[in-house]
Formats: C-alpha cells, sequence, structure tokens
C-alpha cells in the first residue's frame, strides 16, 4: 500500500520480483516506455498526457490479449484490495471493476448509500483516511467532483473517478480502446458529439486532441458544456494542431465525422427535467439521416443505458455499432487503470499505434 506523501510518479527503481521467470509472467518485458503511474489518482483526463493516456490503453490491449486471448492467469492484484463507493447505481462501471480486479485475483469491496455517506454521518477527510488504512485503492462513482477532490487529497491511496457530475474519465479510456481496434489508430479522427454537454463530453474534451483527435460538438441551446472545459478544450486543440468546434445544430457537428457520439439525455438526479429535456433534445436523435453526412467510414458510441429517442434501432443494432465491444472494454480498461496504479507491471505486448 502507498505511503503519505507518495501520490505521485513515481521513478521504477525496483523490480517487481526477483525472479526472471517471475518477471516475464508478472512484469513482462523490460520497461518500454518512461511512463509510470504507480500512486496517481485518475480522477480527470485533464491531469494526465497523451503519453500517459496511450500507456494505459496500452496496458487494457495488452491485458486482453493476454487474458481473453491466450487464457493466462496473471494475479497482478493478488492480496491487494479495492474500496468501491457508489452514491449512484451502476452496472457496467460495477461489473466491470468487480469481475476485473477479482480476475487479476484481487479483493473488491462494494460499498453503496446504505453502508457509507460519504460527508453525511462521517466527515470526508475520516472516511478517506479510513480506507485508506484498509484496502489499496478506492473508485468512487459520487454526484460530484469536489468530493473526489477532497478523497484524494486526504487519503494515502489513489483513487479513481467512477463518475462524477464533471468527468468520466474510466468511459472514455474504453471509448478510445475500441475505436483504436476498430481503426487502427486514434490520430485524424473526427468525433461528432451530439447531445449534452455533460461529463462524458467533458472528458472527451480534456483527452482527445492529445492523440490529435478533433471534435465536433452540438448541444442544444442551454445545454452547452462547462465554459472552463470549452476554454481547456480550446487550448488543447491549439497547442496540438487539432479542431474543436461547438454548434446547435446537430447534422453541421456530424458531417464528416468519423465517429457519431451521444449519451443520455437525462441523467441520475435530472430526473425532475425529464420533460423539459425531451423537448430541448427535439432533433437530436441519431439516425440514418445524421450518418448520411457523416463520413462513409462512421461508427457510432454510446456509453449506455441508452433509450430510444437518442439513437433509434437501426442505427443502435447496425454493423457501425461499436456499442457492445465499447461495453466489454469498460472492464480491460479498468483493469489496466487499476495495474498501473497499483503495480510495476509492464505490458508484453507491442505497443499498438495511437
Amino acid at each position: 500500500m502507498p505511503e503519505l506523501g507518495l501520490k505521485s510518479k513515481w521513478l521504477r527503481t525496483v523490480p517487481c520480483s526477483i525472479s526472471k521467470q517471475a518477471d516475464l509472467i508478472r512484469c513482462g518485458k523490460p520497461l518500454q516506455s518512461q511512463v509510470q503511474l504507480k500512486g496517481r489518482d485518475l480522477l480527470t483526463l485533464k491531469n494526465f498526457t497523451g503519453e500517459e493516456i496511450q500507456y494505459m490503453l496500452w496496458l487494457s490491449a495488452d491485458l486482453k490479449f493476454r487474458i481473453k486471448h491466450k487464457g493466462e492467469y496473471l494475479p497482478l492484484l493478488q492480496g491487494k484490495s479495492l474500496g468501491m463507493i457508489f452514491e449512484k447505481r451502476s452496472t457496467r462501471t460495477r461489473l466491470s471493476t468487480e469481475t476485473g480486479f477479482a480476475l487479476l485475483g484481487g479483493h473488491p469491496c462494494f460499498l453503496t448509500t446504505q453502508d457509507i455517506h460519504l460527508g453525511v454521518n462521517e466527515s470526508l477527510t475520516d472516511t478517506a483516511r479510513v480506507l485508506s488504512s484498509m484496502t489499496d485503492a478506492v473508485l468512487a462513482r459520487v454526484y460530484k467532483q469536489s468530493d473526489l477532490d477532497i478523497l484524494a487529497k486526504e487519503a494515502s491511496i489513489p483513487i479513481v473517478n467512477g463518475l462524477s457530475d464533471l468527468y468520466h474519465p474510466i468511459q472514455i479510456l474504453a471509448d478510445y480502446l475500441t475505436l483504436q481496434e476498430h481503426y487502427g489508430s486514434l490520430k485524424g479522427l473526427t468525433l461528432s458529439w451530439i447531445g449534452d454537454g455533460n461529463n462524458i463530453l467533458h472528458s472527451i474534451m480534456m483527452s482527445a486532441a492529445k492523440f490529435g483527435m478533433h471534435i465536433q460538438a452540438a448541444t442544444p441551446k442551454g445545454y452547452e458544456p462547462d465554459r472552463n472545459i470549452v476554454k481547456l478544450a480550446e487550448q488543447y486543440a491549439k497547442e496540438n494542431g487539432t479542431k474543436f468546434s461547438m454548434t446547435n445544430d446537430p447534422l453541421e457537428a456530424a458531417r464528416g465525422g468519423n465517429v457519431l457520439i451521444t449519451d443520455t439525455w437525462i441523467s441520475m438526479g435530472q430526473e425532475e427535467e425529464k420533460k423539459k429535456r425531451l423537448q430541448a433534445f427535439q432533433g437530436y436523435q441519431v439516425t440514418m439521416k445524421t450518418a448520411q453526412v457523416a463520413a462513409s467510414d462512421w461508427t457510432f458510441l454510446h456509453c449506455l443505458p441508452r433509450k430510444p429517442e437518442e439513437v433509434d434501432d437501426e442505427v443502435f443494432y447496425s454493423p457501425r455499432s461499436l456499442v457492445f465491444p465499447e461495453a466489454e472494454n469498460r472492464k480491460w480498461t479498468i483493469m489496466a487503470v487499476m495495474v498501473s496504479l497499483l503495480t510495476d507491471y509492464s505490458p508484453v505486448l507491442q505497443k499498438p499505434k495511437f
């Protein structure tokens, strides 16, 4: 378990085992990258360079290849435990994290609002310190990003954002792995966002330009992304020579796009706004009419769960839809996150092209 004050980028100075054979099995080949994420928090992709995000995707591909395709058993997290705090219900986040952490030999512990009340009957500071003494990392799916920030400040172990009001970084890692598998590379792709200016879009905006991807986002008036995040996205686009545009016209955002992306229009906690939101999002359903103006190699992503008003069946169940590989990749990417934050493992698989 990391010690207090060591939640930062560590230099790799000690091999993860003494035996050369064990090194090959548990650690892979000698270090092929200078990236070292052990001990870090994953609160937002804003805090990670393009090289660091690439490393997590490389590790995801490596684990998927070794475990799923080669049938290897890799107990990389044996003896480690994970606290899972869920203020919001989930299918993919819970299943991918629980099964993935266990598959690597670790023990996940699921905590709902019935088990733990963040900042209610115990302060965030006290919760962070208690969890730091009993677990090796915490994944928290919360309403407020500020709660994650406090947990990260007070904890001596890595804190991972399982979703907040501002960001959903682990979803975007799965999206990028899915696109890399399909297109063979991410550089130069145009991501066409059609929907709410929410945490998914925010996470794309904090990372896409670092891969050389362009963003064309359409949101209804009054549902634009956070202004501060927009400013950062514009800065990233300028620094990386990519394009970033915003509009209120879905077809304009879709035009020439390689990847059509949408998400739920009504997130948990917004149920009272349902009638108002359904009216505001009229014309934002992704259909084959939307796809007609997209690039010839267009694909479709949705983080799920999906409602028919967001995307029709013809697109959602078409061969161009990558939603189910995208869902599966939630597992491989969260496994990679945990391995990178908690171990010295190095990928065996040759680094994919990004």
